[in-house]
């Protein structure tokens, strides 16, 4: 087993508004959050991405600066990058998407590079399931552990694509809204048995602001949300989440239920850094002695004795 972390998923920018304020043509993208929540750990990150000749240098010497291999991410000449623009209501869980542009994702031929073709961990990003499964057939051995993203737009448009995918991975990542879409139950437990039928020996259900899920055959644990008096933007948490998640088990490169509820843990913690500014600016500072503080406090929010 190996430390090294593939990661497919978006580069891009985005526009941002919320109760707390505007953001305007801002660095963000799944590859990106997750990206830099795995530069933390002890892993050698390389991202698949597509981009357009207006991704700006600077964010590109960001990324190389935090040990993140860009050999798999092809720019291409004269086209722009993916580009989203939403608007979050008041409770900051409901986000309207005002504009769209696919730009050079419409493209995206992903190519993993020879030196990650032997990755032992793989994380696909919130993507078109058909991109997912063309990174896991280029892979010269089935990896130690695969985790995946998804999101409620390739359940209801590529659904048996999706399901071919799910066979495939060892853990999903999904939100309660779309894990109840999938498999049409409405208790979260029989969803989370109903999506490791399907394949997966582990499932991540995410309750935003009201925490995560770890499953595991019967095995449940419950992570808590960090009560955070400000949320300014929550693009990227979910990616961030799920970043640190999977960076945290290759850096400690033990696949097991106990790491992995630590493993929640640490990705929540550094989901709770990601929303307390617009973008990737909060992850772009987080240092260890920060992000081992914020752990404590997790802690301390189920820490109590028995009478």
């Amino acid at each position: 087993m190996n430390n090294k972390l593939l990661v497919l998923g978006t580069m891009a920018y985005d526009a941002i508004e919320t109760p707390f304020g505007k953001a305007k043509k801002i660095l963000g993208g799944c590859a990106t959050y997750i990206g830099l929540a795995a530069s933390n750990f002890k892993t050698e990150c390389g991202l698949i991405s597509i981009i357009g000749t207006d991704f700006e240098k600077r964010h590109l010497d960001l990324l190389k600066a935090n040990n993140i291999n860009l050999e798999g991410v092809e720019q291409l000449e004269g086209e722009k990058t993916f580009f989203w623009s939403g608007k979050y209501h008041n409770d900051l869980n409901t986000r309207t998407t005002l504009d769209t542009q696919l730009n050079v994702l419409t493209k995206f031929k992903p190519k993993v590079p020879e030196s990650f073709k032997d990755s032992s961990f793989v994380l696909l990003g919130n993507l078109d399931p058909n991109i997912q499964l063309e990174v896991l057939d280029q892979m010269n051995k089935k990896p130690d552990l695969i985790v995946m993203d998804t999101m409620n737009f390739w359940i209801e448009s590529y659904k048996e694509k999706l399901e071919k995918l799910i066979c495939r991975v060892d853990v999903i990542s999904i939100n309660d809204e779309e894990a109840r879409q999938i498999t049409q139950k409405n208790s979260l437990v029989e969803a989370a048995k109903s999506l490791q039928a399907m394949g997966p020996k582990y499932v991540i259900i995410k309750k935003g602001e009201h925490g995560a899920l770890l499953f595991n055959d019967n095995d449940i644990f419950c992570a808590p949300a960090l009560p955070l008096e400000k949320v300014f933007d929550p693009t990227g948490a979910g990616d961030s989440f799920i970043g640190g998640f999977t960076a945290y088990l290759v850096q400690r490169k033990k696949i097991t239920f106990e790491e992995m509820k630590t493993g929640v843990i640490v990705g929540s913690a550094m989901a709770s850094f990601t929303v307390q500014e617009f973008g990737t600016k909060a992850l772009e500072k987080i240092t260890f002695a920060s992000l081992e503080q914020r752990i404590k406090v997790f802690k301390s929010l189920t820490e109590f004795k028995l009478i």
